[in-house]
């Protein structure tokens, strides 16, 4: 629920629109009253609706069942990212980006490694996001880390489309809206198939230009179908773009492949369990209307979308699924493998959220030290599981379930209110 002034509204109530609308633009803030005495909000106008958004750095301050808590930032790779390379204005409802990666195509210029450098240092640039980094924000703001026992059965890639574009909205990014960048395909159906490939070349011929001019790149989500070789170096094609395959070299090839190792390994193990492999890339159209990968990195997701780094976050995920409980995936963003983060934070125990740590096979001396420093630091209590010698340890008990506090998208307000 919300109090504007002193009056408190469901988010259901037809009335909150009006109250919003009342008070966008003005100093006056709406309060999450998941906590005692509220918590601060803003609102922000996407696609001519009303949401309410969470303040800035306020994740942590809401109920831990309330759709806008967030864990700590620093027990993922969310924390080094924060006030550097994503930057949120409350006043102007607007977050503005810092991309790590290229949006423009030079002729003649050869492609850069795909996704994240993996170095023996665990530093990374906090000032910008890298391709990966960008793929973790918009899961996250998609809110497809979250996981509730409601959520079962309810995700299917017309919703995770959906969700992931109103992420990109009110998100600036090279000096431009990055929605006008970014292509998700619409779910495909046999019988739409030529209005379909109509508008995905419609959406693709942003990234296209002539014969050695720079030309400008999208930026596209999708889910994987395949990775194999085409009749002239390797291909991959897009669950939802059956009849459009989209094109790489073969050195970029050879490094996705030792690269996203781990990724690819997880999917083709586990595809037949219902595990989706996600890639983000920025793509470019060449003259003959075929797109071609510049840069790209993968993610591995769970049947319910939430992503995974090993067999055993899949486990853990699956068993906590099976238990009914309620957690946020704990997402690494520009972090290296090398360096520890929470696997996931349980949002149903009381009186905090538990952080829950997986620690890999042959982590090393330094990464286990760091890993006990994060968890010192933390100031919620925690959970850890060491699979290479012990057993899934025991889960902290749960709370009475609560209804999930989702906040829906508001109805239009007529202009003039």
């Amino acid at each position: 629920m919300l109090r504007i002034h002193d009056e408190v509204f469901e988010l259901s109530d037809p009335g909150l629109a009006t109250a919003l609308a009342s008070i966008y633009g003005t100093k006056v803030r709406p309060f999450c009253i998941c906590r005692t005495g509220g918590v601060e909000m803003y609102i922000a106008k996407i696609s001519g609706k009303y949401a309410v958004k969470r303040m800035p750095n306020t994740g942590p301050d809401h109920a831990p069942d309330c759709d806008s808590y967030e864990p700590p930032a620093e027990l993922s790779g969310l924390g080094q990212l924060v006030g550097n390379a994503i930057d949120e204005d409350a006043e102007e409802g607007l977050t503005t980006l810092k991309l790590g990666f290229s949006l423009t195509k030079v002729a003649g210029k050869s492609a850069p490694s795909p996704g994240t450098s993996e170095k023996d240092s665990v530093k990374t640039d906090g000032n910008k996001l890298t391709l990966r980094g960008t793929l973790h924000y918009l899961w996250e703001q998609a809110g497809f880390n979250r996981w509730s026992p409601a959520m079962e059965g309810k995700r299917s890639w017309a919703v995770v489309r959906k969700y992931l574009l109103l992420a990109a909205e009110n998100k600036m990014a090279k000096g431009g809206t990055l929605l006008e960048r970014l292509y998700v395909p619409e779910p495909f159906t046999a019988d739409k198939k030529a209005e379909i490939a109509q508008r995905r070349m419609s959406r693709l011929a942003k990234a296209s230009a002539p014969a050695g001019a720079t030309r400008q790149l999208m930026i596209v989500v999708g889910e994987v179908a395949e990775i194999g070789k085409a009749r002239f170096g390797f291909k991959i094609r897009f669950k939802h773009v059956p009849d459009c395959d989209f094109m790489m070299n073969e050195d970029l090839h050879t490094r996705l492949q030792k690269r996203f190792a781990t990724e690819i390994e997880l999917w083709n193990s586990n595809s037949a369990n219902g595990v989706h492999l996600m890639a983000i890339a920025t793509v470019g159209v060449g003259h003959t209307g075929v797109p071609s990968f510049e840069e790209i990195a993968l993610m591995a997701v769970s049947p319910g979308w939430v992503p995974f780094e090993s067999q055993f976050e899949l486990m853990l995920l699956n068993t906590l699924g099976e238990k009914k409980r309620r957690y946020v995936k704990g997402l690494r963003y520009n972090l290296a493998s090398t360096s520890p983060l929470a696997t996931l934070v349980l949002s149903d125990t009381e009186p905090d959220p538990t952080a829950l740590y997986v620690v890999p096979f042959g982590a090393s001396e330094d990464y286990l030290q760091e890993l006990d420093q994060l968890i010192e630091n933390s100031k919620l209590p925690s959970w850890k599981w060491e699979p290479g010698t012990a057993e899934l340890p025991a889960f902290p008990s749960a709370t009475a379930l609560k209804p999930y506090r989702k906040q829906p998208a508001l109805p239009p307000v007529e202009s003039g209110i």
